[in-house]
């Protein structure tokens, strides 16, 4: 017996369906702001966005149905191979807007940095899965991960793409705590890497990636060039009040008055129309995704599905943590998407991957739990 639902085949009820049906409310608001953002059209955003997000929820949906041992056993070649397409990616990468993060294989272009964010939390988890629970607390069991984690991250900011440069560092760094690493090591790390900062300043950093930290630091000092962007979506969202506008009365975006108001600072689209209501209203909702998929981690079998599921459910915040952050000013413009809100495939792809995995892990729990 199913509950009642024996007409429903076992692969469909098996699904977290509170979940996917939340994912898709999120997935269908964000196509209404993108409807408004083009001024009442569903092109050129909301259209094509919405055909991607069913098509990419059906691929997180058929990825559930693989087994945890197989994600497993992929982690480590797949990260590898994703290894060697960031490095063709430099040497062969198609430019777009100045960077160089796709490679063009005909029929479509791949940015494999996408794909890098949750399979580097894959692949770390499955080091110290393979990793003898006693060896975890010696130098031996950081250094490996360091370098699973850099690598990538070293190619990423060659592209250069900081955003997502700071996504695989944050997803890898989160299974290392999890796993147990000792937190001197991490305090280490952390003086190590303020020591550092100064030199990436100076050295590592581009121009327009410094004058986003300086903008972010004195956010008045170039109003009108380099902190036009953050200007204007602060006086977005505080004119949408605590109940907004209304709908397709945003003044800001439809007057052109805020950069990229359908990409990256989508949600002060969103906040000047539904005011704070309905910003805390998407807040609640992807905060009860996170939970799910921690709730997932804590009920998980093994070590790397824990491990696993923690550091998706953690990359997941981290998207809408930054992305939030970035768009009130609380942190500089990284150019980090808001996911199932801006318009565009890769954070959509990346989300709905992790989404994905995390099902599988969960359906994993539910089969264990009934033996």
């Amino acid at each position: 017996m199913r509950n009642g639902l024996d007409f429903v085949p076992a692969p469909l009820a098996q699904l977290p369906w509170r979940v996917i049906f939340l994912v898709m409310a999120i997935g269908a608001f964000g196509l209404i702001v993108l409807y408004s953002a083009a001024g009442g059209s569903v092109r050129p955003w909301a259209l094509s966005q919405g055909i991607r997000f069913v098509i990419l929820l059906c691929g997180a949906i058929a990825l559930s149905r693989m087994p945890e041992g197989f994600l497993a056993r992929i982690a480590l070649p797949v990260y590898a191979v994703l290894v060697v397409a960031l490095i063709l990616v430099e040497l062969l990468g198609a430019v777009r807007g100045g960077s160089q993060r796709w490679l063009d294989l005909g029929v479509i272009r791949l940015q494999p940095s996408e794909f890098m964010k949750p399979f580097i939390v894959m692949a770390c988890a499955k080091f110290y899965d393979l990793l003898p629970p006693n060896e975890t607390r010696r130098f031996g069991a950081i250094w490996p991960a360091a370098l699973l984690i850099g690598i990538p991250a070293g190619l990423v900011m060659l592209q250069p793409d900081l955003g997502t440069a700071l996504m695989i560092c944050a997803g890898g760094v989160t299974v290392v705590f999890l796993a147990g690493v000792p937190l001197r090591l991490f305090v280490g790390g952390a003086l190590a890497l303020g020591a550092a900062i100064p030199l990436a300043f100076n050295f590592a950093l581009h121009d327009y990636q410094r004058n986003r930290i300086l903008i972010f630091l004195d956010p008045e000092s170039d109003p009108l060039g380099t902190g036009y962007h953050i200007s204007q979506s602060k006086i977005a969202i505080g004119s949408g009040g605590i109940f907004g506008k209304g709908f397709l009365n945003g003044s800001q975006s439809h007057l052109d008055y805020l950069p990229e108001g359908h990409t990256d600072f989508a949600l002060a689209t969103m906040m000047e129309e539904w005011g704070l209501v309905g910003g805390v209203l998407t807040i609640i909702a992807f905060f009860c995704i996170i939970f799910w998929g921690a709730s997932v981690a804590l009920n998980a079998p093994t070590r790397f599905s824990r491990l696993t599921a923690a550091g998706l459910s953690a990359t997941i915040f981290f998207y809408v943590a930054i992305n939030m952050s970035m768009v009130m000013g609380l942190a500089p413009v990284v150019g980090i998407p808001l996911p199932f809100i801006s318009f565009g495939s890769s954070a959509q792809l990346t989300v709905l991957l992790c989404l994905g995995i995390l099902m599988s892990i969960d359906r994993q729990n539910r089969q264990t739990s009934r033996l």
